[in-house]
């Protein structure tokens, strides 16, 4: 394999942890990450990926305490509403999955605007998954294809159809899913889309994720043999 993923995905974990190493309040430690965030995005478009998803709130997320999630809600609106202007004049395309009808109003339209200024752009397209969860998304598809069948206007589905009622309708399977801070579980995180993605774990903490770090992941996926549940031969073409 010699080519670039075309979708990566990205559980950001360790901003918490990265604000008590140094003694912070972990409010701290997701604005730090907002950097990472600025440098990664900058980094896949440079790198020619077209597609890039970050787990930003998943719907467990609400358990933290109130203080921290409200400070991620706020902090997640003043960022789509400084960084749009930037986004859109660098070519990136903002859409949002998750059970956005739950967020804060004002996060809502923010969301809607930054989607709305950015839909035309094409050079990278950036998913945010906010109040995410992927076993909520596989239950809401199976809910909207019961009410089809109920109508007469479905009779049957495969997993192509499936695909079609998911949050990523129109967005390709993440080739490569990197998960930073060391942690070994994929979080309720785009449950049926990572069906055949690699894996990439690492211990450093996602403020510290450079894009440096993005290009060692991106080395160790080009030196794997993806199989889809085949075979591979020597050259890593596929036999099925």
């Amino acid at each position: 394999m010699d080519k670039n993923p075309r979708h990566i995905a990205i559980i950001m974990d360790g901003n918490g942890r990265w604000a008590q190493k140094r003694g912070l309040p972990r409010l701290e430690g997701h604005f730090a990450g907002v950097g990472a965030v600025r440098r990664i995005v900058e980094a896949c478009r440079d790198l020619g990926i077209p597609y890039l998803t970050l787990y930003t709130f998943s719907t467990e997320n609400w358990r933290r305490p109130k203080e921290e999630v409200e400070g991620l809600m706020m902090l997640l609106r003043e960022q789509l509403r400084f960084q749009t202007p930037e986004l859109k004049e660098k070519g990136v395309r903002v859409i949002v999955i998750g059970k956005r009808e739950e967020l804060p109003l004002e996060l809502q339209e923010e969301i809607k605007r930054s989607e709305e200024e950015t839909a035309q752009n094409k050079d990278l397209h950036l998913i945010l998954a906010i109040n995410y969860g992927g076993r909520a998304e596989i239950v809401q598809a199976c809910k909207r294809i019961i009410e089809k069948v109920k109508r007469g206007e479905i009779e049957d589905v495969d997993e192509s159809s499936f695909s079609s009622y998911l949050y990523t309708k129109d967005i390709p399977d993440p080739d490569l899913l990197i998960r930073t801070a060391g942690e070994q579980r994929v979080s309720n995180f785009l449950l049926w889309q990572i069906a055949y993605t690699e894996f990439y774990v690492t211990e450093t903490l996602w403020p510290d994720f450079t894009k440096e770090d993005l290009i060692k992941a991106i080395e160790d996926y080009k030196r794997r043999k993806r199989k889809f549940g085949g075979l591979a031969d020597e050259e890593g073409s596929n036999i099925r």
